[in-house]
């Protein structure tokens, strides 16, 4: 009998080496892919993972020799202690630089602007100040030309911080055709400004009085051509968004980035915008109509300030863009060269579009919430219960007086009348019905979702319970079940007992 026993033991013993031995591989196999995988996606040039081979054995060096490791850019980097540290501290160093070449660079491009509005008046009221036209297009080309270094360190910017976020990558990687394209644009936008051109007033050489604006013939080329220049100056205003943008509470916050990040939400300037116009909509819309009637009707002059209309006068075009605006059009004045109807072209459509937003923002301001709609709608269904009671209550009042006529034989006239009013009083009873059904299956499908999503929790945590109790129960059952065997073979092997004390010759 013990043979067996040791046997069985051993066997046991056996067995239990083997799975050991199989968990041990099945380990090593899972942290050599989890290290392959680490290596292959190179998330960070310093990481401290051991490689383990399959057998168990750690090949790891000494400690006193520096680790090293292979970047995406092919270069060997050593790995030093708090190198994340380093790397967030450079990361917050860099966005808050980009913030500031961000405001930088926007208040070059509305200098520039202004600095161009300041020359084109001039040139309009008082063309006959020595060289100040001289003077502020040197300005207004000083500030292009800082605009543009801001724009080459913003993107310069940009690049390190993609290089430190993609773990010390080589430049040229981040270097796409769009990011390309995207800044070459930039450039071109912020480079355009008016450059003027010299000319004497009344034409005469000798004169000392000269001015540098241009021509203000109508037909001049120059004239047309610092027209466009000074209107497309306006595009340097697409700086607004990236800086709304970089210093919105959405970017600025941390818990904005940590469930962005955990919802798949790219921080956009649509975002920021969206967020803008639900918290801040008449805010928002107001600051934008305001700016951009301004600025539309200052373009409407200077496009028709050749041909000496009233259009030319800021006064007209405001009532001109406040009207094309608002899609009212009253037609009392209208634009005269291609450059105004243009401007009245884009400002139409940006009204439409402005309407459509102030349309949503009133009715999301009118319209009731979810405790509004509740009290309101049951308030509804009592006011409806009460006049159908009181319409029910007419329907038999007139049926009585209905049933009264035709026992008293009364005159037709009025047994007439007493059927109008019992036809009349259907009517309404039936009217009021159907209102009571409208509204409650207009409530009825105001689905609360929260309210649904707490009773399907309690349902499902009900089932799980249930669903425990069952097979606890189960469980009882059958270790009563098991029980019950083992009094029936207790009780079995006891009769026999008795049966053979009884009679020795029963084996």
């Amino acid at each position: 009998m013990p043979s067996p026993t040791v046997g069985g033991s051993s066997q046991e013993s056996g067995q239990a080496e083997g799975n050991h031995r199989e968990k041990g591989t099945t380990v090593c196999a899972l942290v050599c892919a989890l290290e392959m995988e680490m290596t292959n996606r190179s998330v960070h040039g310093d990481s401290r993972v051991d490689h383990v081979n399959c057998d168990g054995s750690n090949n790891r060096k000494s400690s006193d020799s520096a680790e090293v490791s292979v970047s995406l850019s092919g270069k060997r980097t050593a790995f030093m202690e708090g190198d994340d540290l380093y790397r967030l501290r450079d990361r917050k160093l860099l966005v808050e630089d980009k913030k500031r070449l961000c405001a930088l660079s926007l208040g070059a491009a509305v200098l520039g602007i202004l600095l161009m509005i300041i020359h084109a008046e001039i040139c309009r009221y008082d063309p006959d100040i020595p060289y100040a036209a001289l003077i502020i297009i040197n300005l207004i080309s000083l500030s292009t030309g800082c605009l543009l270094a801001l724009i080459i360190a913003f993107h310069y910017k940009d690049i390190r911080l993609f290089i430190i976020d993609h773990n010390q990558v080589d430049w040229r990687i981040a270097m796409t055709s769009h990011r390309i394209l995207g800044i070459t644009l930039e450039l071109l936008v912020c480079v355009i400004h008016p450059v003027g051109s010299y000319s004497e007033i009344g034409g005469n050489a000798n004169s000392s009085s000269a001015s540098f604006c241009v021509s203000s013939e109508p037909s001049g080329v120059m004239k047309d051509i610092d027209l466009l220049l000074s209107v497309l100056m306006f595009l340097r205003l697409y700086l607004v968004h990236r800086a709304i943008l970089l210093h919105s509470k959405v970017l600025l916050s941390a818990s904005y980035r940590s469930i962005g990040s955990l919802n798949n939400i790219n921080f956009t300037f649509r975002f920021v915008l969206k967020v803008l116009m639900n918290e801040y909509p008449a805010r928002t819309l107001l600051v934008f109509i305001l700016f951009f009637w301004l600025t539309a009707s200052w373009m409407l002059t200077l496009c028709e300030r050749g041909t000496h209309d009233e259009t030319s006068h800021i006064s007209t075009a405001l009532w001109l863009i406040a009207i094309t605006f608002l899609t009212v059009g009253y037609g009392d004045v209208a634009p005269q060269t291609s450059c105004g109807k243009a401007v009245c072209l884009f400002t139409g459509v940006m009204g439409v579009a402005c309407t459509a937003m102030l349309v949503a923002v009133v009715n999301k301001t009118l319209a009731l919430n979810k405790g509004e709609k509740h009290v309101h709608f049951f308030m509804l269904d009592i006011q409806i219960s009460k006049r159908i009671r009181h319409a029910a209550a007419n329907v038999l009042r007139e049926c009585w007086l209905l049933h009264r006529t035709n026992i008293t034989k009364g005159n037709r006239g009025e047994h007439r009348r007493h059927q109008r009013g019992l036809l009349e009083a259907i009517r309404i009873f039936r009217h009021l019905r159907l209102k009571q059904r409208k509204l409650r299956d207009y409530v009825s499908e105001m689905v609360d979702l929260p309210k649904m999503q707490m009773i399907m929790c309690d349902l499902s945590a009900n089932w799980n319970n249930s669903y425990r109790e069952l097979e606890q129960r189960i469980l009882s059952m059958e270790q009563k079940l098991d029980e019950l065997s083992r009094c029936f073979q207790q009780t079995s092997e006891l009769l026999f007992h008795v049966l053979r004390h009884r009679n020795p010759e029963i084996r």
